[in-house]
């Protein structure tokens, strides 16, 4: 009998070794891991962020053997990823990789046993990678949300990351050296208690749950309690994953199923950083495109916020929803999706980071006014234009000023792997980015070497020291 879909990528998951790696995958894993931690770090002061720790040091306690990003507290592994996830999701400005958002789901599980146990980088990077990789080519098979038909947007009624629960229970395993009969088991039971896919209720409503699209933390404790309950006994259904007629593809609600999009090449092809994104606002990605153009105007004719008359933007066509359309912002959360909110801020040519989601800036008159004068409309070649490359965010922007109106285009938003090499987001750039996150979270003293161990990550032979150094200035 053939194995099942949860048995080989068991066998996939204990197979990967960093050694066997092609060299783009090591360091795009490496690019996350560097990534995602400045996140984490930069979300500390966010109210959601913030809720993640409570909660986190709630389950988990304060006197555990793993670290909470940037808060002078450690807690249990399971208190410390949970907070881990919630930290590095706060201010939406992680890295995106079908089918949406990856990192803060598959990275905090392997982080925080990692470091309970001392394990290196190099383990570290394959658990990265086998985990981004498990939960691209979900992504890939399911109904996805930037799915189009014949050029026109196919939304589909059931959208959702719940996918990710794979990945970071495979991450979870590969950690604490599962073997794949183990690892099957944890796999199935993952299937069969992985969060629901919410995310098109969020879409659909204004003001949108902080939640957002999925709680990190939750599907994290969900991998948790797969990894664990294989490791205790448990027996999961690995027939779960095949049944097309009432197994996983049934209940978590997706339209389109197409498994070979997870089994053809797997170990041998490494798909995920071809689609692997950075994001350099913390802002939704769907408005990144946008802001690249707007900014490009602002900067190169040194225009004031005070000086606009209008700001007139064409981008993604799927976004007319009011999770993005919301002009009411009562709360720091809400401008992490408003678009006329978003082009406002970025008017103002403020550094991204968490100064984006300052209250004195998020309520102030100047972004409030300015958000009056802003619309927003579809661009006409979005959907031909994605069919041909997944990166493809066709954009316009015109600025109204000084009785002259300014305009600049975009085909790829920068962060994006893209025919046009200027929109990777390079490595120095992701340095520039993690310092900005880290500044009054860790010790300046302490950021040289934190980059160095990220960026030689596989060199590093115990992530413990690593890991403490990240824990930062000590928050109530």
């Amino acid at each position: 009998m053939p194995d099942t879909l949860a048995e080989q990528l068991a066998r996939f998951t204990a197979t990967t070794e960093t050694g066997s790696l092609p060299g783009t995958v090591v360091e795009e894993s490496k690019r996350l891991v560097l990534d995602s931690i400045g996140c984490a770090l930069a979300g500390t002061g966010e109210p959601r962020g913030r809720i993640g720790v409570d909660y986190g040091r709630m389950i988990g306690g304060t006197d555990g053997e793993a670290t909470i990003l940037g808060t002078g507290s450690r807690s249990s592994v399971f208190g410390a990823a949970f907070a881990n996830g919630e930290l590095m999701n706060a201010l939406d400005f992680d890295a995106v990789l079908p089918p949406g958002h990856v990192s803060p789901y598959v990275l905090p599980g392997a982080l925080a046993f990692g470091e309970s146990r001392g394990i290196s980088g190099s383990d570290l990077i394959a658990a990265v990678a086998l985990s981004h990789e498990m939960s691209y080519r979900f992504g890939k098979a399911m109904d996805y949300l930037r799915d189009t038909k014949n050029g026109e947007v196919a939304l589909s009624p059931i959208l959702g990351f719940s996918s990710t629960v794979f990945g970071a229970t495979a991450a979870i395993g590969k950690v604490k050296g599962y073997d794949a009969g183990m690892l099957a088991n944890a796999l199935a039971i993952a299937a069969n208690i992985s969060p629901v896919n919410s995310h098109r209720s969020w879409l659909a409503h204004s003001p949108s749950s902080t939640i957002k699209y999925l709680n990190a933390g939750v599907l994290v404790q969900s991998a948790l309690t797969a990894a664990h309950f294989a490791e205790l006994g448990h027996r999961g259904d690995l027939q779960v994953l095949d049944d097309a007629d009432y197994g996983y593809r049934r209940f978590i609600g997706t339209g389109r199923w197409v498994p070979e999009q997870i089994t053809d090449g797997l170990g041998t092809e490494w798909r995920f950083p071809a689609e692997s994104t950075l994001k350099p606002y913390p802002h939704c990605r769907i408005l990144h495109a946008p802001l690249d153009a707007l900014t490009e105007i602002v900067e190169t004719n040194d225009i004031k916020p005070d000086e606009i008359d209008a700001i007139r933007a064409w981008g993604e066509a799927w976004v007319l929803h009011p999770v993005w359309l919301n002009r009411e912002i009562s709360h720091v959360h809400d401008a992490q999706f408003s678009i006329a909110h978003g082009l406002a801020v970025g008017a103002h040519r403020v550094t991204p980071g968490k100064a984006w989601q300052d209250p004195d800036l998020v309520f102030g008159s100047s972004v409030r006014e300015l958000m009056d004068k802003t619309t927003f409309k579809p661009h006409p070649d979005w959907g031909t234009e994605i069919e041909k490359h997944p990166s493809s965010r066709p954009t316009r922007i015109e600025v109204d000023a000084r009785g002259t109106t300014f305009s600049a285009e975009r085909r790829f938003p920068k962060g994006s792997p893209s025919p046009d090499p200027s929109t990777l987001l390079t490595t120095d750039e992701l340095v520039a980015k993690f310092r900005v996150n880290a500044e009054d979270v860790i010790p300046e003293s302490e950021v040289e070497g934190v980059l160095d161990s990220l960026l030689d990550l596989e060199k590093v032979g115990d992530i413990r020291q690593l890991l403490r150094a990240l824990g930062g200035r000590e928050h109530p």
